[in-house]
């Protein structure tokens, strides 16, 4: 008797998730324990150490935030390589330039690609074993970007969301509002003020309304651009930054909260931190 209720059981199951499948339900599986540690294993997971995974749809620029967040230039000796197309095929691992830094840098394979749908993007990439997740998008907010969001909050880890490239979509929007470089010379710091808040604005509204719709809690999305986030890690400091000071000191409290064993850990030790750069002032430091 007990044999014939566990059979209907089983097949009750089997027939739901079937059916879930048939109607576009996507599955939920967890990692066991040994897929977990085997996972930490191929990424080179280190106690002491926080690990930053860059994720997000292909194209999105993640090659180049990386490169970005270690103080690189997409030219430099070192830097992840970048492209028109997805260029990384392969989860690849990113120290710091700087060996003080206790964190590692991790450019992920774009998701929704036929090679990587967004439903098995998350697990297939590992990313349950990751410290954070910075996810990145340039166009729009999309399903996959959802996707990952869902399961950053399914293993607790925290996620930040940067939309990418945001020096060219100003420029783009400044064009788009009739500035002409000749006509508009005198008027041109003015307007160019109005295409920043209103991307910034767009940008936000656009995030919000997606994750309200996708029954997600509210919560920031960072806009930013490469080229300043470089010069603030090189140089401490950037003419009209957007969100790039804010996006370092919330991940870096983010780090020194939740895995750096170093007490002294603070924005002035990795912001203009290189060899031959002056520090950010001492009241920039968040800790």
């Amino acid at each position: 008797m007990e044999a014939d209720r566990h059979a209907t059981e089983a097949t009750s199951a089997l027939d739901e998730a079937q059916r879930q499948l048939r109607e576009g339900v996507r599955p939920i599986t967890i990692p066991t324990r040994e897929e977990m540690e085997a996972t930490k294993r191929r990424l080179q997971y280190k106690e002491g150490i926080f690990h930053f995974a860059v994720a997000g749809v292909s194209g999105s620029g993640k090659s180049s935030l990386i490169n970005a967040f270690r103080g690189l230039r997409n030219r430099d000796h070192g830097a992840a390589p970048t492209g028109i197309v997805e260029t990384t095929g392969e989860i690849t691992r990113y120290p710091d330039p700087d060996p003080v830094n206790p964190w590692a840098w991790y450019d992920v394979p774009g998701a929704g690609t036929i090679r990587i749908p967004d439903w098995v993007y998350f697990n297939a990439q590992g990313l349950y074993c990751f410290d954070c997740i910075i996810l990145l998008f340039d166009n729009r907010f999309t399903e996959t970007d959802i996707a990952i969001l869902r399961n950053c909050a399914r293993y607790n880890i925290p996620a930040y969301i940067v939309r990418s490239k945001s020096n060219q979509h100003i420029k783009n929007i400044l064009y788009d509002m009739g500035y002409d470089s000749d006509r508009d010379e005198t008027t041109g710091h003015a307007l160019a003020q109005a295409a920043r808040r209103r991307y910034i604005a767009e940008t936000r509204a656009s995030v919000a309304r997606n994750l309200r719709e996708a029954q997600l809690p509210q919560q920031r999305v960072y806009v930013v651009s490469k080229d300043t986030l470089v010069r603030i890690i090189r140089d401490g400091s950037a003419n009209d930054p957007l969100d790039e000071l804010e996006l370092l000191r919330d991940l870096l409290t983010e780090a020194r909260a939740r895995r750096s064993r170093r007490p002294s850990l603070d924005i002035d030790g990795y912001v203009g931190g290189r060899p031959g750069s002056s520090s950010l002032p001492a009241s920039s430091s968040v800790f």
